[in-house]
């Protein structure tokens, strides 16, 4: 089997490397957790914006570096960005989950007024999808808008809303026909958080930190210019916004980065008289990591080759967000492990790692595993859609079987 990418990405590579040596020092710490990107990630993203190291094949026009796709010079950008250990460009819902969504069903209006200043950090979006009566089951929203003077009124509340003190813009979505079915009923819509009438409460998770809000609406108005897709047509555009959310969960470049982070710490860590890293059981666990992120790089590589075909993603596809979220989890336990008895030290210890990161990962990851869509919800999806397995039954359907059950007489029961 040859691996070489050929003489013409050796150059490619070259340059790469050249620009992470050149501008490295100008990168944001990999560490930077803010909600809202710091001055100097923005500056960071606007610089590899220029170059085509991020948004890259985007258009000019929104705000993209306008290359043609090519996934080898995307796979080496990965590589020699994870290497270097120098953070890519910023991963966040309204660049990794509304830009594409705008590209793909957006109005032409819509893609030259909020890609651009999404791309670049200047505009920072927040996802206004579960409710207290509708995770899982989404289509089950309860959150409303009427429309009065040609503007929607919402009223309604969301919950786990990450960044939604920090957020300029929702992309929210509001049951518009409320005698359509549930799945038809539903719009997405796009306005300020400076709305009157929104309330965010934070909720503080176990990190300590309050990553997730509750938004409340009373009385919202939106112009109703402000909706991507056709009235009552959100749940086709919001099923193209998971899809996207999926593939940022699922990033195998980010798994990459984290992998060679904890290499890196488990050269350095000390662990009785020698290295994390010489550790046998440790070592162990670092390799099976290791061929896990490799299997989804290259998982990663047939889902875009497939995309560039114009063929469907598959079975490839549908764990990539299942697999990958796990897997991150399983790359910070071993580095909390790794650090020994160090690795429970969090809140600003003196002998803190990278300020508390790996351990704030592994809390968060938890979350991670259950937000997007629980890994159960995930596994549901794998054996009914990519293994044609039967669906699991509806909890209503086996009450009622259960309810009819009880009701027979005792002789027929053991028959039914």
């Amino acid at each position: 089997m040859d691996l070489e990418y050929g003489p013409e990405y050796d150059v490619f590579r070259k340059q790469v490397r050249a620009f992470i040596e050149a501008h490295s020092h100008l990168a944001p710490p990999s560490s930077d957790r803010a909600a809202r990107p710091s001055s100097k990630a923005v500056e960071w993203q606007k610089l590899l914006i220029e170059h085509g190291y991020t948004a890259r094949t985007i258009p000019q026009a929104y705000g993209g570096y306008g290359a043609e796709p090519d996934i080898l010079q995307s796979r080496i950008i990965a590589e020699e960005f994870a290497r270097a250990r120098v953070p890519g460009g910023l991963s966040n819902q309204g660049i990794s989950m509304f830009v594409p969504t705008l590209l793909e069903l957006g109005t032409e209006e819509q893609k030259r007024r909020w890609i651009e200043p999404t791309l670049k950090g200047d505009v920072v979006w927040c996802q206004g999808y579960s409710e207290p009566g509708a995770g899982s089951d989404l289509a089950n929203l309860k959150t409303s808008a009427h429309i009065e003077n040609d503007e929607f009124v919402v009223n309604g509340q969301k919950i786990w809303t990450s960044t939604a003190k920090q957020a300029d813009m929702i992309f929210c979505l509001v049951r518009t026909e409320p005698d359509a079915p549930k799945h038809g009923g539903i719009s997405y819509l796009i306005f300020s958080m400076d709305t009157p009438g929104i309330e965010v409460r934070p909720l503080k998770t176990m990190t300590g930190h309050a990553e997730f809000n509750e938004v409340f609406f009373t009385d919202v108005r939106v112009p109703m210019h402000q909706i991507v897709g056709q009235r009552g047509q959100g749940w086709f555009v919001a099923n193209a916004t998971l899809g996207h959310e999926r593939g940022m969960l699922g990033d195998p470049d980010a798994l990459e980065n984290r992998l060679q982070a904890l290499i890196a710490l488990m050269q350095e860590e000390r662990l009785g008289q020698g290295r994390a890293i010489d550790n046998p059981v440790l070592r162990d666990r670092l390799v099976a990591l290791q061929a896990e992120v490799a299997a989804m790089k290259y998982n990663g590589m047939r889902i875009l080759s497939n995309s560039l075909r114009g063929e469907p993603g598959g079975m490839a596809k549908l764990i990539v967000k299942l697999q990958s979220c796990e897997l991150a989890h399983q790359i910070s336990a071993l580095a909390i492990d790794a650090m020994g008895e160090l690795g429970i030290l969090y809140h600003h210890s003196p002998r803190e790692r990278e300020g508390g990161a790996w351990q704030w990962n592994y809390m968060f990851q938890l979350g991670l595993i259950i937000g997007g869509g629980t890994a159960q919800i995930q596994k549901n999806i794998i054996a009914e859609r990519g293994l044609e397995m039967p669906r699991e039954p509806k909890l209503a359907k086996i009450s009622d079987a259960a309810k009819a059950t009880a009701d027979m007489p005792r002789h027929k029961q053991g028959s039914a």
